[in-house]
């Protein structure tokens, strides 16, 4: 059985371990000497401050009591209004930003509401700069739209002395004013040319209720009435007036992030009910047996909310079912519908989810409703409308394509789509995949991701190249319900042997180094005593390795079969079904291949023993392959503490690897989970391997090891070429990650501020340093 017990301590601030809640005011007080020199008094309490939730900050900090009867209310306003910081078990911390609250104006928020709910949940008084810097993030929103029309890309306004206004100062900015296109039909009024028109005005009645998130039936713009005679009468739509101009479809990137520098985010909405100028998908409806459950239909409530569908992103954790959110999502809108994933094996998986979960092409006529675009499939599209499914390649390849991919992406071009949905969103500010945005026009886009984060800080650019967050789940939560498995993370301390520290420290070739750390003797021995001890229980592992050379020598040393680059696909196929189907091996070793659109239900152990440096997202990624809920699992909240996966990081001590662990647990961390640091199961697991004779029970079999890697050459290593062959196509164009040596005090070399293994090229990823708000503290007057 695993350890049970804490040994040597534990990451992760207040656990799933401990029996009490922290006190919330001491904690406030540690958080805001953070963030100031000098100490600042907290406000003073509400006469009814136990049963109120929250304490709102003058840097824009909003911290809550998990542990309060209006938590469920509390969350769900403040998950529109704010941006989850970190979120262990008894206290959580939110932050707002003018992006997040950007998206509460998209969902109807106004900046009356928000500060009204907060001074009804917050334990003190809402500060006043806090007030202001709400009422100046939402004034502005919603006053100009981007509207997709014809095939032309408008920025539009409405048709009175503000409206004008607005639009005079953003169409004479340099920056959008390169963007512009004369337009036909333009009116010339003051020296400025405008495309007037009317449209239908929203209909105030259909807009969800912002206390409680309930929304009102869907009813047409047009009212029914009847006259004396008792004859229905149609009561005509209200119109409005717009003034818009257009701008080039390949620039629409940089005019949304320069309105949004200038405090007028562009508001990305589409009426896709009204809109007649797409034809809808036939026969395109959910299964009766499909069922959503609570989480995706509040996070679906955030995109349709007004009846209206709106661009933005939706953050759920593995296994929480983010595909059949987006197969919803699609099927609501019900026109034209693209879909892009990160490969082939996910767009198989995409397609098999939309023919599961609805009814599309499943009569002859509607032969090329549901389509796939990749290097090997070129499926014919539908001519009237129809979901297409594809990678980010495809569509960004700016090389020379045969005819046949070439006649696809001109039908691709040459449409208009009513929505562009892009699973793992968090790839899109890549240098090359940002470029599908312009190269695709549709009315409104989604985006979809369990893990919105990235190590060269281009995260925040998807606030102009997507939208604002709509929706974020909280993990633990989920896991409480029942939705996601329990799992029990722990990082597994493996010293290095004398000769090998000895090398390590003298030597400057990076791979070898790493060869050191990952083919530790201490660490061969641990991952075959955790093998027998889980194998014993009946579980199904995963043995996770970034260095391809050592998982190959793991898997011929257990005699267990082995997936990495350039393992062909029909093998692939083999092993994968072999392991779900519990025939042959319950153990399968795999590179960063499996990290995502490999799905492994049965799975409820990983061993990492090599990972990609600091990678946090890679971390969450490999967690979620067994986040999937097993068979027996509670969902009352009783599952706190039974364990029932176990994710296993294995670290050799005093070796760089320690560092890029901590780095990489900060997410998951922040998501509530606990690590707890196990120091001396590798003493177990070599009195176990001497006893029995197993793997590296001698010095002579760790010698030879040694002397293996001493040898090893990267440039004649032909699994490394072909895992770095196989990964090109899915190359995420990450900045490259090294290390720069620094003078500093004694703190910097200890490694306390972030300074022993400095990034290069990544300006703010110090995780080791005060934990930085990333609001602008001089609009919140601090």
């Amino acid at each position: 059985m695993p350890p049970r017990k804490k040994k040597g301590g534990g990451r992760g601030g207040w656990g799933r371990g401990k029996k009490s809640a922290p006190t919330i005011q001491s904690h406030l007080s540690h958080h805001l000497s953070l963030l100031h020199s000098t100490p600042l008094p907290l406000p003073p309490l509400k006469p009814d401050h136990p049963s109120r939730p929250l304490y709102v900050l003058s840097t824009g900090m909003i911290v809550m009591e998990v542990d309060n009867p209006l938590y469920a209310t509390a969350y769900d306003f403040l998950v529109t209004i704010s941006e989850p910081v970190a979120r262990p078990q008894w206290v959580h911390h939110y932050q707002l930003t003018p992006f997040s609250l950007y998206a509460a104006s998209a969902v109807n928020y106004t900046s009356g509401g928000i500060i009204r709910t907060l001074s009804k949940l917050s334990k003190t008084a809402v500060p006043d700069n806090v007030s202001s810097f709400i009422k100046g993030c939402t004034e502005r929103y919603g006053k100009v739209k981007l509207v997709l029309k014809d095939g032309r890309v408008m920025v539009e306004g409405k048709d009175d002395a503000e409206g004008r206004e607005i639009l005079r100062f953003l169409s004479r900015r340099p920056e959008i004013l390169e963007c512009r296109v004369k337009a036909e039909g333009a009116e010339e009024e003051g020296g400025d040319a405008w495309i007037k028109s009317t449209v239908e005005a929203e209909d105030r009645s259909n807009l969800r209720d912002v206390e409680d998130g309930a929304s009102s039936s869907d009813e047409s713009s047009s009212e029914g009435e009847e006259d004396e005679a008792g004859n229905r009468v149609v009561r005509e739509a209200k119109r409005e007036g717009t003034i818009s101009f257009e701008i080039e479809s390949t620039m629409v990137e940089n005019v949304k992030k320069t309105c949004i520098e200038l405090d007028y985010p562009l508001m990305e909405e589409y009426d896709f009910r009204s809109d007649n100028s797409l034809k809808s998908i036939p026969n395109f409806n959910l299964r009766p047996s499909t069922r959503i459950r609570r989480y995706q239909e509040r996070s679906l409530s955030k995109m349709f909310g007004n009846g209206r569908a709106r661009s933005g992103i939706i953050v759920l954790p593995c296994g929480a079912g983010k595909t059949l959110t987006g197969v919803t999502a699609a099927q609501t809108v019900g026109k034209g519908c693209i879909v892009l994933c990160t490969n082939a094996v996910s767009v198989l998986q995409w397609k098999e989810q939309f023919q599961k979960w609805t009814t599309i092409g499943e009569r002859e006529e509607d032969r090329g409703r549901i389509a796939c675009f990749t290097s090997q499939m070129k499926d014919q599209m539908h001519p009237e409308g129809c979901v297409l499914i594809t990678t980010y390649t495809m569509l960004t390849f700016s090389g020379k394509r045969n005819e046949a991919s070439e006649e696809v992406m001109k039908e691709i071009q040459g449409r208009e789509w009513g929505l562009i949905m892009m699973d793992e969103v968090h790839v899109v500010p890549a240098a090359t995949f940002r470029k599908v945005i312009g190269n695709v026009k549709s009315h409104t886009k989604l985006g979809l991701t369990a893990t919105l984060v990235r190590e060269d800080d281009k995260i925040g650019d998807l606030n102009f190249l997507i939208g604002p967050k709509l929706y974020e789940a909280n993990w633990m939560d989920l896991t409480a319900a029942g939705y996601l498995a329990n799992v029990q993370c722990l990082e597994v301390w493996c010293p290095l042997p004398r000769s090998f520290m000895k090398e390590y420290l003298k030597m400057d070739d990076v791979r070898r180094k790493q060869m050191l750390y990952v083919m530790n003797p201490c660490k061969m021995r641990t991952v075959e005593f955790l093998l027998k001890e889980h194998k014993k229980r009946g579980d199904k592992i995963i043995v996770f390795s970034d260095l391809v050379t050592a998982l190959v020598y793991y898997s011929k040393k257990f005699q267990e079969p082995c997936i990495h680059g350039g393992t062909a696909e029909l093998e692939r196929q083999g092993i994968l079904g072999m392991f779900k189907a519990n025939q042959g091996s319950s153990t399968l070793f795999i590179s960063k291949v499996g990290d995502t659109s490999i799905d492994l239900p049965e799975a409820n152990v990983i061993i990492q023993i090599a990972s990609h440096y600091g990678s946090r997202r890679q971390e969450a990624q490999r967690l979620g392959r067994i986040l999937r809920p097993k068979a027996g699992t509670a969902t009352d909240g009783t599952n706190k503490d039974s364990f029932n996966a176990f994710f296993y990081t294995l670290v050799s001590t005093d070796t760089s690897e320690m560092y890029y662990s901590t780095k990489r647990q900060q997410y998951l961390v922040d998501q509530g989970y606990t690590f707890r640091i196990l120091t001396n199961l590798h003493e177990k697991a070599t009195a176990r391997s001497r006893a029995e004779g197993g793997l590296c029970s001698t010095v002579k079999e760790e010698n030879a090891i040694l002397r293996d890697i001493l040898a090893y050459s990267a440039t004649g290593d032909l699994h490394l070429k072909r895992e770095e062959a196989a990964l090109e196509k899915e190359k995420d164009h990450n900045l490259q990650i090294g290390s720069v040596r620094r003078q500093g005090g004694l703190g910097e070399r200890s490694g306390g501020r972030g300074r022993l293994y400095q990034e290069v090229g990544n300006p703010r990823n110090d995780f080791f340093k005060t934990r930085k708000i990333k609001t602008n503290h001089a609009q919140l007057g601090v």
